[in-house]
């Protein structure tokens, strides 16, 4: 069984026993009463603005600011692929005072720089992950696929003829498609961007074949017409796109890629304040206000525990060490 078939499963395992259940019931670590928080916490987004990442940092901030009675303040640091920022959080003070906004991004660093400023695999405690959020494969309004098996076919018969777009060499997106490439055996013409939005204005304008991307940055295009969803990862549909099919029931089982995005804090964190942000973190994505806001980005909410987190990290690296060695990608 092929590393993206067990994949769904792990997320399985980690969403059942990783999750503290029920969240209503969650005992809270022994803390002096006001003794954490007891200034504002700074949350650090490694990109811009506006992305999914600092959307949902940015909610999940608010609602631990109302549940805590302190103010937990985004600051986006962003460049070099999340390094500026991750280098940034990995420094703090383990006090609970500096947490970082992570991605599955951080799982791939180690493949895409020969030296970081921080120890990939060690410099952060996961907290808990926001939200989990499928991959879709869309192509223009004036494709000529209708279907995954149609491209796919046309991708067999002629590689590196089809043609898709990323926000950059080396992105999420990047690494999600060239597991797809591995998944289906087709090999596909990679068209970098300076940007993910470019990248979609590729695809709407015919200047690319197809793209991967998140739900949350594709409906209001899949919506008005302009963006056509051939599948969608995960164990089922979303329920923000149900016509759309999953990769399985589109004809390839062994593609599930998930993009996640969670908090962690800096090593050394004391594990009572680690617990408290978990125990949070999960009773604010039981919320009904939450769970909506997340179904709304085509994503599910998360809640899994630091330990399931961790052990999300290490799958995740042994994961894209190998689709970085297959698909060329080089160290800078």
């Amino acid at each position: 069984m092929s590393c993206y078939q067990t994949q769904s499963i792990a997320r399985r395992t980690l969403l059942g026993a990783g999750l503290a259940a029920p969240f209503a019931g969650l005992a809270r670590p022994a803390l002096a009463q006001g003794e954490y928080p007891s200034r504002p916490v700074r949350v650090i987004v490694p990109w811009a603005p506006g992305g999914a990442v600092d959307t949902l940092a940015r909610r999940i901030a608010q609602k631990l600011t109302d549940a805590m009675g302190q103010s937990f303040v985004v600051e986006n640091k962003s460049g070099a692929t999340g390094t500026i920022g991750a280098g940034e959080a990995a420094r703090a003070v383990p006090d609970g005072y500096t947490l970082l906004a992570m991605d599955n991004t951080y799982a791939m660093l180690p493949y895409l720089f020969s030296r970081l400023p921080f120890d990939q695999a060690t410099a952060f405690q996961p907290i808990s992950v926001t939200a989990f959020s499928p991959i879709l494969l869309a192509v223009g309004e004036r494709s000529p696929y209708r279907d995954l098996a149609s491209l796919v076919a046309a991708a067999k018969k002629d590689p590196e003829k089809l043609t898709y777009g990323t926000g950059s060499t080396g992105s999420a997106p990047h690494f999600a498609t060239l597991a797809f490439q591995r998944a289906a055996g087709v090999s596909l013409y990679h068209v970098p961007y300076r940007g993910a939005g470019e990248a979609v204005i590729g695809v709407l304008s015919g200047n690319v074949d197809l793209v991967m991307i998140s739900p949350g940055s594709a409906l209001g295009n899949i919506r008005g017409g302009q963006l056509r969803p051939l599948a969608i990862s995960g164990d089922h549909r979303a329920a923000a796109l149900p016509d759309v099919p999953t990769f399985r029931e589109a004809g390839l089982p062994g593609y599930s890629v998930i993009n996640w995005s969670g908090l962690a804090a800096p090593k050394g964190t004391p594990a009572a304040i680690v617990e408290r942000l978990h125990g949070e973190m999960a009773r604010a994505l039981e919320a009904q206000d939450m769970r909506t806001f997340i179904a709304e980005l085509g994503s599910e909410p998360g809640g899994i525990t630091p330990g399931a987190f961790s052990q999300l990290l290490a799958e995740e690296a042994a994961r894209w060490r190998e689709v970085a060695a297959s698909g060329g990608i080089e160290r800078q």
